[in-house]
C-alpha cells in the first residue's frame, strides 16, 4: 500500500511502514533496528496527511520539513519516502550499500525526500531552527519537524537551541522527542537521567506534551494542537519502546544497533504482515 493525502487510517500506514522498514533490514541483515522501529507512528502522522509536500515536486521552496536528528534511523523514514510516492520499492535495496542513495545516516545530497544531512547527535536541534527561522523570513506558512532522540538530549547543543528558539518564538518548528528510555550504551537513566524531558523544554519556555508514542491518532491529534499555539515553539515527548513491533529487538538492551538471523527477520516479517492485515480488516468495517 502507498500512502497519500486521502489516507485516513493512520494504523494502517504505521503498519506499512514496519514492515517496510523490516523488509529494508532483511536484506543486509544488520542495521539500527531498535530506533527506527521506535519512529514510526510518528511518521505514519507526518507523512499520512500531515505534511505540506509533494512527491512529484520534492523542491517545493515552501513545504513542510524534516529533520531526522537521530539519522540512524534513517531506514524508517527512507520507507515512509517510498510508500509516499518519493522512489520506487527496488531502491530500498541500496541500504548501506556503497554507492548507493541510502546511506545509513541520512544525507540530503543523496535521497530524495531528505530534508537535511544528519546524523551527528544534537545538531538537528540547530539545523531544524536554522530553517524555521528561514522559512519565516521568507513569509513561508510552512511548519519544519524535528524528531530528537532521548539519548541525542545529552548534548549541550540540543539546549542552546532551545533557548534560542523560544527567545525567537519560533513557533513553525515542532519538537518530537523519542522519549525510548534507551540510548547506544545503555538506558537513558543509567547513563545519564534526563529526568522529566516535557518539563525541561517547559522550563526553557515551550509549550509542551507528552503523549502515547504508538499511537498515530494520539500523536496527529497532538501536531494539530501544537499548530494553534503561537506564543512558543512546541515539543511533543512521544513514550516509546525502543524496537517496537519487532519480536528480536522490542525492549532489549543492545538493540540500537544488531545483527539479526534470517530466521529472527522472517518471523519479524511474518508478525508484521499479519498485524498490517489485521488493522487493515478494522479499518474496512469502520
Amino acid at each position: 500500500m502507498g500512502i497519500n493525502e486521502d489516507t485516513r487510517d493512520l494504523s494502517v500506514v504505521a503498519e506499512s511502514i514496519r514492515l517496510v522498514t523490516l523488509q529494508t533490514f532483511a536484506n543486509i541483515g544488520f542495521g539500527h533496528v531498535g530506533g527506527a522501529m521506535s519512529i514510526i507512528e510518528t511518521l505514519a502522522a507526518l507523512y499520512g496527511g500531515e505534511m505540506r509536500i509533494d512527491p512529484k515536486r520534492p523542491n517545493l521552496v515552501d513545504r513542510d520539513r524534516l529533520v531526522l536528528s537521530k539519522g540512524h534511523a534513517g531506514p524508517a523514514l527512507y520507507a515512509t519516502l517510498c510508500l509516499r510516492g518519493f522512489f520506487p520499492k527496488e531502491v530500498l535495496l541500496q541500504l548501506n550499500q556503497g554507492g548507493g542513495s541510502l546511506p545509513s545516516h541520512c544525507d540530503m545530497h543523496k535521497t530524495i525526500g531528505i530534508d537535511m544531512t544528519t546524523g551527528s547527535l544534537g545538531q538537528g536541534m540547530s539545523t531544524a531552527i536554522g530553517l524555521a527561522l528561514g522559512s519565516r523570513l521568507n513569509g513561508y506558512e510552512n511548519n519544519t519537524y524535528l524528531i530528537l532522540g532521548d539519548g541525542e538530549c545529552n548534548e549541550g547543543q540540543v539546549w542552546e537551541g532551545a533557548m534560542f528558539a523560544a527567545h525567537h518564538n519560533i513557533n513553525n518548528l515542532i519538537t518530537f522527542v523519542d522519549w525510548n528510555k534507551q540510548q547506544l550504551d545503555g538506558f537513558t537513566k543509567d547513563i545519564l537521567d534526563m529526568g522529566d524531558i516535557g518539563e525541561k523544554f517547559k522550563a526553557f519556555g515551550w509549550h509542551t506534551q507528552t503523549v502515547a508514542g504508538h499511537d498515530p491518532g494520539i500523536i496527529k491529534a497532538a501536531i494539530t494542537d501544537a499548530k494553534k499555539y503561537k506564543d512558543a515553539p512546541s515539543a511533543i515527548i512521544l513514550d516509546t519502546v525502543k524496537g517496537y513491533g519487532c519480536n528480536f529487538a522490542e525492549g532489549i538492551a543492545g538493540n540500537h544497533h544488531m545483527n539479526f538471523t534470517k530466521e529472527e527477520i522472517d518471523k519479524a516479517i511474518e508478525d508484521a504482515t499479519d498485524k498490517l492485515e489485521y488493522v487493515r480488516e478494522l479499518s474496512n468495517k469502520k
